[in-house]
């Protein structure tokens, strides 16, 4: 039998198409309402209300547990001091990605993190591989459920709850209490909107639930199922894992696997020279960077409107505007050369009714990654494959000041 998350008594009668799907073994809605542009309007115009707790959610505590995530996560997490967030990654030897998440430091020493598939196992293999015994690591993935508070009006909706969240600033975190329940909140979110995300003991979700939606209900508050957070996560450049790149540990050979490089996550490494940790696929990723041997890059792509218009107006249809969110390949080729010289592929397509575009997620050869770069991606029209023009942009495509704002009355924290 599948799983329900500690929210789903609330959220079961709001399902009106009554399709449900599979997300790490729980249940979860793609949708709530028959629109779903109206599902991702609420999060760009008002608030939307998501349910995230099927996320793997793990616990660090120990003397050991800031050496273990320095030796484990890519990324410096000695720079993530308490009362701070994170967007990580963690690899393999060879520096592959083995999968991506949110590491925070909730009290000194204390550490959570969520990840999309089970990683207790990896964590603790390398706590023991490093000799690192002064730490606990718990999966308390079932102990909590997540709501993420996303769009304009999410610190509007939230304020009325907590003063806690007023001070803090984009990925900080802090513990705080709701209608009598203690929680944590983050300034974190999958939407590239300004937006919270707060983690609830599952005795106590219901009461978070209903507390955030009376507070919420002056500003449309409404619920909403994972397909309008993906539109909105190709509009902010974010990659999802099982789409735009896979798990190294299940990858049959390297063409499937990723580097952080490749990924468009070179910020990540930054001060390299200046982190002396030996964390696990520094060598390769040093390597990587030294001898310039990225296979590719990850991109976005800006589909020229109008040669998408064209090519469906010539088979005797309309440009589809709305609602259109693919996450199946689309292969990309050189312009300019000779016809269907393959270059490389979309891995995530949107037509952003935001942006008044389509857009995409790609993976381009270094030398056509360039912003400004042009491209023919194949779309199929009726069955039948045509190239369009499409040039590369730096992702975000959409990225709103409201997302890292100081919220009014807050001191930076």
């Amino acid at each position: 039998m599948p799983l329900t998350t500690p929210f789903h008594p609330r959220l079961e009668p709001l399902n009106q198409t009554g399709i449900w799907k599979h997300w790490s073994g729980y249940l979860v809605a793609p949708q709530y309402q028959y629109s779903q542009t109206a599902e991702y309007y609420a999060i760009r115009n008002a608030v939307a209300l998501l349910d995230t707790s099927p996320l793997f959610k793990y616990r660090f505590r120990g003397p050991g547990a800031g050496t273990l995530l320095e030796r484990a996560l890519a990324r410096d997490v000695g720079a993530c001091a308490p009362g701070r967030a994170q967007y990580t990654c963690w690899c393999d030897e060879r520096g592959f990605v083995l999968q991506d998440g949110v590491v925070m430091q909730v009290e000194p020493g204390e550490y959570l993190l969520t990840a999309a598939e089970p990683a207790l196992r990896h964590f603790r293999r390398v706590a023991r591989e490093a000799g690192i015994a002064d730490v606990s690591i718990d999966d308390v993935s079932r102990q909590f459920g997540i709501l993420a508070l996303q769009g304009p009006h999410a610190h509007d909706v939230i304020r009325q709850l907590t003063e806690a969240a007023t001070p803090l600033r984009y990925f900080g975190v802090t513990p705080a209490e709701i209608a009598g329940c203690p929680v944590t909140i983050s300034r974190t979110g999958f939407t590239g909107d300004l937006g919270y995300e707060v983690w609830v003991r599952a005795d106590d979700a219901l009461t978070l639930w209903d507390a955030l939606m009376e507070a919420g209900r002056g500003h449309n508050i409404t619920p909403i199922g994972t397909t309008a957070l993906k539109m909105a996560r190709v509009e902010a450049g974010l990659l999802l894992m099982g789409v735009d790149f896979h798990m190294s540990r299940f990858a049959w050979v390297d063409a499937q696997r990723e580097t952080p490089l490749e990924l468009g996550w070179s910020w990540m490494f930054r001060k390299l020279d200046q982190d002396g940790r030996d964390f696990v696929g520094r060598a390769a990723i040093e390597s990587e960077l030294e001898q310039g041997t990225s296979r590719w890059t990850t991109v976005g792509l800006a589909v020229d409107w109008h040669e998408y218009e064209r090519v469906h107006a010539e088979a005797g249809i309309v440009a589809p505007l709305h609602e259109v969110y693919g996450e199946s390949t689309m292969s990309i080729y050189r312009r300019g050369g000779k016809e269907w010289d393959y270059a490389g592929y979309a891995s995530s397509f949107l037509t952003s009714s935001l942006l008044k575009k389509p857009i995409a997620i790609a993976k381009l050869p270094p030398d056509l990654a360039e912003p400004g770069s042009e491209v023919d991606l194949e779309v199929t029209v009726i069955r039948r494959p045509h190239n369009v023009l499409a040039r590369v942009e730096r992702p975000p495509f959409f990225d709103p000041p409201r997302k890292t704002a100081a919220m009014e009355g807050s001191v930076a924290r």
